[in-house]
């Protein structure tokens, strides 16, 4: 069986691989798939201008991977997981193609063994 795969715009999955294209962009998802955490912790380990940092945070929210709240003096950030389901979705549909894929080399791998060797015969 051939699976067609059709080239559908989807523009959320889209704008959330440029997104985590961005190394600075995927530590900071790492980072706060432990916890919330401050702007300005989040942007220490990065070497960059807050005003540079801010632009990456900023990224995060517009495609909803984070959401940001003033709380006190501080403007606390959070994951949004679920805006990472497109790309979950589309990876699960990636691998349920790639292993029917496998599957269908692993019989045919088999089948010739089995067309080479004689019956009973030991390798």
């Amino acid at each position: 069986m051939i699976m067609l795969l059709r080239h559908m715009p989807n523009h959320d999955l889209d704008s959330l691989l440029a997104t985590l294209a961005d190394p600075t962009r995927r530590a900071v998802i790492e980072r706060l798939s432990q916890g919330p955490a401050a702007v300005k912790e989040l942007a220490g380990p990065h070497g960059m201008s807050l005003p540079a940092f801010l632009q990456h945070l900023g990224v995060l929210e517009r495609v909803r991977l984070i959401r940001t709240a003033k709380e006190g003096r501080q403007r606390i950030c959070r994951l949004e997981p679920a805006a990472l389901a497109p790309l979950a979705e589309w990876l699960a549909r990636q691998r349920a193609v790639w292993e029917a894929r496998g599957d269908r080399l692993a019989g045919l791998a088999e089948r010739i063994d089995r067309e080479r060797t004689p019956d009973g015969a030991q390798e």
